[in-house]
């Protein structure tokens, strides 16, 4: 039976763990393995992607596989043909699928009729490789976890589910300031608490930054919501993270996005550039944890 990386839950608080030792020790050596040596791993992205998608077509070649892009352009994908026989037909070419699409159901349906391990590049709902290797970016800055605030201020949506269930994992203090009507789901959020994390969610970002040691953000419209903008701009209004904000972390705070990132919008120029931007080690951190996942699910 093939082993999945849907959601960060896939993993228990040991494995969560132990992923990101692997990908600080794959960073500091520059790691190469023939673990894939002979395989093709199918990249099917019905969304466009920079990060994600360079990191993962880098990171298979660095295990000595041969990444294969799929776009809705170039093959069946969103056409005629259902789903479970994509998954059935790809299994028999390929040894892996990496997938970015919109909803979750349709990661689900592929590892269900597929034979090979599925890994979630990004849906609607989770970003769990993104949310990983924002966990290892911590683990650099602050290898003790315990003790931590996390705050995430703006959207309540696919990266702020995986940081939800991140918090399940690895025992720091969510805090989600997020305009009233973009609240995260609340079944992920009760599930998370009941696995014993740590959130709260307050319609004031002051509240969820003083006095904390991250404070993440991401676009205030993502992809497909581009007609949503201006209801969004007016609804997010004060929700910009900028230099009155991060005064109220933690001294030694540090800022995290995920990028692409709309200077003046969710984040302003001064924070996105300054000393405690941390973005560019995070886009690093794409590349070694997504070795370190796919070391995980193809070792199984």
């Amino acid at each position: 039976m093939s082993r999945h990386f849907l959601s960060i839950l896939d993993l228990d608080r040991e494995q969560a763990h132990a992923l990101v030792r692997r990908a600080h020790e794959m960073k500091r050596t520059d790691c190469r393995t023939t673990l894939l040596s002979g395989k093709t791993v199918a990249m099917i992205f019905e969304k466009a992607s920079t990060r994600t998608r360079v990191s993962f077509e880098v990171g298979i070649r660095h295990l000595g596989g041969s990444p294969l892009l799929m776009t809705p352009a170039e093959s069946q994908l969103g056409r005629n043909e259902p789903l479970r026989d994509t998954a059935r037909v790809l299994s028999r070419f390929c040894a892996g699928m990496v997938v970015r699409t919109f909803g979750q159901e349709k990661l689900d349906e592929l590892s269900e009729w597929g034979s090979v391990p599925v890994v979630n590049a990004l849906t609607d709902s989770y970003h769990p490789c993104q949310v990983m290797s924002d966990m290892l970016t911590m683990y650099e800055n602050t290898p003790e976890f315990e003790g931590l605030k996390v705050a995430w201020v703006g959207d309540g949506n696919n990266m702020a589910h995986s940081f939800i269930n991140a918090a399940v994992h690895f025992p720091f203090e969510l805090a989600l300031a997020v305009p009233e009507g973009f609240d995260p789901d609340p079944e992920i959020l009760e599930k998370a608490r009941s696995l014993g994390a740590n959130i709260t969610v307050t319609r004031d970002p002051r509240e969820a930054c003083r006095g904390a040691h991250y404070i993440n953000t991401d676009v205030w419209a993502s992809m497909g919501q581009e007609e949503e903008q201006k209801a969004r701009e007016k609804a997010f209004a004060g929700f910009q993270v900028n230099d009155d904000l991060m005064a109220l972390a933690d001294p030694q705070a540090k800022f995290m996005h995920c990028l692409p990132a709309h200077r003046g919008e969710e984040v302003s120029e001064s924070v996105l550039e300054g000393p405690q931007s941390i973005i560019f080690d995070q886009a690093e951190n794409r590349l070694h944890m997504q070795k370190a996942i796919l070391e995980w699910v193809f070792s199984e």
